[in-house]
């Protein structure tokens, strides 16, 4: 019998239907995969369903009761985002257990048995940090895995929505969350993975609810679809899984060139990225790839080292310096780092652009359009219109749209931070067009990913990277994964391998 049902569910909003019909049923005991593309209606079905939106038609039941009617019911319904929502400068223990009468924790805090029972809690998720630690003094990975223990926290909470919860993690702590989830399963819970991670959802799955376009469009056993029925069920369309996506042309001269370059997290670096290629940097979090083009970009500071653009010396520590000559850091925390979530599609884009949109008394209200209006349809970004707010537009889209107005002020070299963090498959393959292309017009791209498929798919060379130093620079097109997965663990290396 379902626990959570949904029966022709449906949402609108001013001009848009985002569900149409939608049903849903989750079972105790099971892990249910909802998949679908970027902009399917996934996340309004799941803001119904823990009663943050209301539906416009259809109906919804929590354990044989109407929601609506007995609100208190949706405090069964847990949800963990995939972008980080934990209070920063508060202590890892009151992030767990916030808000505290949730938790049992209500009234004059007992804050030594709070830690105490914080600590149980990451003990048994594996996260490195002490209860008194300061949240934003931990890693990414913990603050992911910190978020589905919060989550677990809550006495009430019978079915747990997982939204992307392994986007930031090694497949070392996806274990540990699987672990997590299947312990949840014993206890008779219910669990809503969302996932693009097509070997995850088979691993962890028992049913699943494919949305597309707001409308159901399957579901059923997952032992009863393989890879490629379930993304062509989510996309409507036959996707190539294994298309490579490297840039064609011939390799060219040196565009960038750094030398012993040291700083937080790593020391002594040296790599040459070429004009047309696509260079992928991989390794464990923490092995100080996302740390070391920060430097080079200017956002942390450098301890030593040099780095050359065109021959010309680069000024360090100064991350104006670099926009200005023409280097571009594309961070994997998109929400937090890339868009201003309030401001319109338009203005995420016009305000980085303002030196191309401005007239004689401030900005140029028709520049802007036509510049923004060729943007959205030269990297096919799909919205309402240019006025619609950032926030409401899909991850791939936002993603798209950065990409856009990055290339708008013709950068010299991208970096590219886990650029499909939380992307569907169509949308990451259209990304990784977007890559190629910007490769074979001569700029310089540098891919950070967590994903080996994806690097082996559009990296032209591979750099890999272990507590803070280079283990080996491979062909990508030459290297089995088997040899790169030890460069990333330095199994057996003793100097940096180099096979290119």
């Amino acid at each position: 019998m379902a626990y959570l049902e949904a029966k022709g569910l449906g949402r609108d909003f001013p001009g848009v239907t985002a569900l149409d019909g939608v049903e849903l049923s989750i079972e105790l005991g099971r892990t249910h995969i909802l998949a679908g593309e970027n902009g399917a209606g996934k996340s309004t079905l799941v803001k119904i369903l823990t009663g943050t939106d209301h539906a416009s038609r259809g109906t919804i039941s929590i354990d044989g009761r109407d929601p609506s009617a007995h609100p208190e019911l949706f405090r069964n319904i847990a949800y963990v985002p995939q972008e980080l929502s934990l209070f920063p400068d508060v202590s890892v223990a009151e992030n767990l257990f916030m808000p505290f009468d949730r938790t049992g924790h209500g009234g004059l805090v007992n804050r030594r048995r709070m830690q105490a029972e914080a600590q149980e809690y990451l003990d048994r998720f594996g996260i490195e940090a002490r209860p008194s630690d300061l949240v934003r003094h931990i890693s990414v990975p913990d603050q992911q895995l910190l978020q589905i223990a919060r989550a677990s926290t809550n006495r009430d909470m019978k079915v747990l929505i997982l939204d992307e919860p392994t986007s930031a993690l090694t497949a070392r702590e996806v274990d540990r969350v699987f672990r997590v989830i299947r312990g949840f399963l014993d206890r008779d819970h219910a669990i809503v993975f969302i996932s693009h991670k097509m070997d995850e959802v088979f691993a962890i799955g028992d049913d699943y609810t494919v949305l597309r376009n707001g409308k159901k469009v399957d579901a059923g056993r997952i032992a009863d679809i393989d890879e490629p029925g379930l993304i062509r069920a989510m996309s409507g369309r036959d996707v190539a899984i294994d298309e490579h996506f490297r840039p064609g042309c011939p390799v060219a001269e040196p565009i960038m060139q750094v030398e012993s370059l040291s700083g937080t997290m790593f020391d002594n670096i040296s790599f040459t990225l070429r004009r047309g290629e696509i260079l992928g940097f991989a390794g464990l979090v923490g092995a100080g790839r996302s740390e070391l083009m920060q430097t080079i970009f200017g956002f942390r500071k450098a301890t030593g080292g040099r780095v050359t653009v065109e021959g010309q010396h680069w000024r360090l520590n100064d991350t104006a310096a670099s926009v200005a000559g023409g280097m571009l850091y594309l961070s994997e925390e998109r929400k937090h780092h890339g868009i201003f979530p309030l401001l319109s599609l338009r203005e995420n884009i016009g305000i980085s652009v303002l030196s191309l949109t401005s007239g004689a008394f401030g900005i140029d209200a028709g520049k802007e359009r036509g510049l923004v209006g060729r943007i959205i349809a030269d990297y096919g970004i799909r919205a309402a219109g240019q006025g619609q707010r950032m926030a409401t537009l899909s991850g791939g889209n936002q993603q798209k749209a950065i990409i856009g107005r990055a290339m708008a002020t013709t950068p010299r070299v991208l970096i590219f931070d886990e650029p499909t963090k939380g992307i569907d498959i169509r949308t990451k393959a259209e990304i990784y067009r977007i890559m190629k292309s910007l490769a074979e017009e001569g700029v310089g791209i540098i891919l950070i990913s967590s994903e080996m498929t994806e690097l082996r798919r559009c990296a032209s060379r591979i750099v890999t990277m272990h507590g803070g130093r280079i283990t080996g620079d491979f062909d990508a097109a030459a290297t089995d994964t088997e040899t790169l997965v030890g460069a990333i663990f330095a199994t057996d290396l003793q100097e940096p391998a180099h096979v290119v």
